[in-house]
């Protein structure tokens, strides 16, 4: 009998993590792996946010930080609410987190019971129904395919909700698919809420500043369910923070003061030097991330034309987010070596054992027909990794 509990037995391991500690090991055998695995911005840190860090250490700065966060910080994420995204908070109603993703967990444990169901459209980020699984929740998936740009419609949306839906939780831009939901997309998905009071929303917008079209939209622009959003957001993709660590909710003021005292009891406050950054950030303007967002756009569409050039793979132009998310079923079945490629897990397996690059099986995102590849690395790395994909794939036969 195990002496652990049902809860982490019955969790699973993080596969973005587990592929980039698979690709790790083998390079310190030796071996030059190329890792798309992570979603990691390759750029550094703005100067200026680093030196905030600084000043803040000189200035001891060093003491617990009120829970919820420093106020002029959660003050500086109402200003960027309000001037970037038309949305109107007040400071009482951001909670700062250790990171976007305590902020998820915090927000799905405050609201979900055990036995009540969770929406969440496929392909989602690998932790969503893993913290589904922590609140003893009942995650029901929506599919959608590369041919539906993997949006859901009103229509599969009000078929998944029944009396116990409690949440619904989608990321736009997408992680892992790069997809973006336009303002009248989003207006089709909240008429369904609206006629659905019980239901809650959780919109994760950490990538809203990689989009490639037009302004970012956020589902809580529409007040008839703005007060049942919670807004998920920080820094690490944007500014280039992802070892930071720092991430927030925006939600009503009963969610906030729960996830206030959920975080009390786990953490406390995230840490005093990565608040000062996180001010210097949100005051310091969009030039670097600008300049970032640029980059990206430039290495999305040299990956997109090489991946379009690899026979049997189907891919579609992502619109936001920094991953491609191609279809590889045509490849299931096929051999090389002794080898037979049975799902998309063992496709990502072959392709680091055989190409030397990381990428990560769709399974865990809900979507065992796909893969993911991260283009957030420099473009010669980008180059290089897609011609290695390419050369290994075409030993399957």
């Amino acid at each position: 009998m195990s002496t652990l509990s049902n809860r982490i037995n019955n969790l699973s391991e993080s596969a973005t993590i587990k592929m980039a500690k698979l690709g790790r090991e083998l390079a310190a055998k030796g071996v030059d792996v190329i890792s798309l695995s992570f979603g990691e911005p390759d750029f550094h840190t703005p100067e200026h946010i680093k030196e905030a860090a600084k000043q803040a250490m000189d200035k001891n700065m060093t003491y617990y930080t009120p829970v919820a966060g420093y106020p002029d910080l959660r003050k500086a994420v109402v200003a960027k609410l309000k001037n970037e995204n038309g949305l109107d908070y007040d400071f009482s109603e951001i909670v700062v987190s250790t990171g976007a993703k305590q902020a998820i967990a915090n927000a799905v444990l405050c609201l979900v019971n055990p036995g009540e169901e969770v929406i969440i459209p496929t392909p989602y980020w690998v932790s969503y129904s893993e913290v589904v699984k922590l609140a003893e929740g009942v995650s029901v998936f929506i599919n959608t395919t590369v041919e539906q740009n993997f949006k859901i419609t009103p229509e599969q949306l009000e078929a998944a909700i029944t009396p116990k839906t409690k949440l619904f939780m989608f990321s736009s831009p997408c992680n892992p698919t790069g997809s973006v939901y336009s303002k009248d997309e989003l207006e089709g998905l909240a008429k369904v809420f609206e006629k659905n009071p019980h239901v809650y929303i959780l919109s994760d917008e950490i990538y809203e500043h990689i989009n490639y079209v037009d302004k970012h939209e956020s589902i809580a622009q529409f007040d008839y369910i703005k007060d049942r959003v919670v807004i998920i957001n920080g820094w690490s993709k944007a500014f280039a923070m992802t070892g930071w660590r720092i991430g927030y909710t925006a939600s009503n003021k009963e969610i906030a003061t729960a996830c206030d005292k959920m975080q009390g009891q786990v953490t406390s406050g995230t840490c005093s030097i990565t608040q000062r950054a996180g001010v210097a950030a949100y005051e310091g303007g969009l030039e670097s991330v600008l300049e970032m967002k640029a980059a990206f756009k430039k290495r999305r569409d040299i990956v997109y034309k090489l991946l379009s050039e690899i026979d049997g793979l189907k891919v579609n132009l992502p619109d936001g987010a920094f991953y491609f998310f191609p279809d590889v079923t045509s490849f299931f079945g096929k051999s090389y070596n002794g080898q037979t490629i049975k799902d998309a897990d063992e496709l990502s397996i072959f392709l680091l054992e055989e190409a030397h690059v990381a990428t990560v099986g769709g399974d865990s995102f809900g979507d065992p027909k796909s893969i993911r590849l991260s283009y957030a690395a420099a473009e010669d790395k980008l180059i290089e990794a897609v011609r290695r994909i390419k050369e290994a794939l075409g030993k399957l036969v």
